[in-house]
C-alpha cells in the first residue's frame, strides 16, 4: 500500500487545500502515460518508503485520469502545471515546486526534510 493517498476529485482537492492550513502537504502530479513520469513515481515512493506516517500529508494526481483535479491545483497555487511535478504547501500557499526529472528522491529529501 503506498504512503500517499490519490486525489480524484475536485471537492477531495478542497479538503487536502484546506487542511494544509493545519499541517504542511506534498502532491505529487503523475502521468500514466509518461516515462519520465514512472521514474518520478518511483522516486516519490522511495522517500515515502522510509517516512513516518505523521508531519506531512502526501498525495498523488493523475493528471490525464483527473484532469480537473490537476488544473485547479494548478489554479489555486499559483503554479503552471507540469508533469510530472511535486508541489509542497502549507497554509494554502506554495513553498516548493519542481518538476520532470528533477523529482528525485534525494531532492525532495534535501527539501522536505
Amino acid at each position: 500500500m503506498p504512503a500517499w493517498k490519490e486525489l480524484t476529485t475536485v471537492d477531495q482537492w478542497q479538503e487536502v487545500l484546506d487542511r494544509s492550513a493545519d499541517k504542511p502537504t506534498v502532491v505529487l502530479k503523475h502521468s500514466t502515460a509518461c516515462p519520465v513520469s514512472a521514474s518520478a513515481l518511483e522516486e516519490y515512493d522511495e522517500y515515502l518508503a522510509g517516512k513516518p506516517n505523521g508531519d506531512v500529508d502526501y498525495y498523488l494526481v493523475k493528471v490525464i485520469e483527473s484532469r480537473p483535479v490537476s488544473n485547479q491545483i494548478a489554479e489555486d497555487l499559483g503554479i503552471k502545471h507540469a508533469s510530472p511535478q511535486i508541489l509542497y504547501f502549507k497554509n494554502k500557499e506554495s513553498i516548493w515546486n519542481t518538476s520532470h526529472w528533477s523529482v528525485t528522491t534525494k531532492h525532495i529529501t534535501a527539501v522536505l526534510d
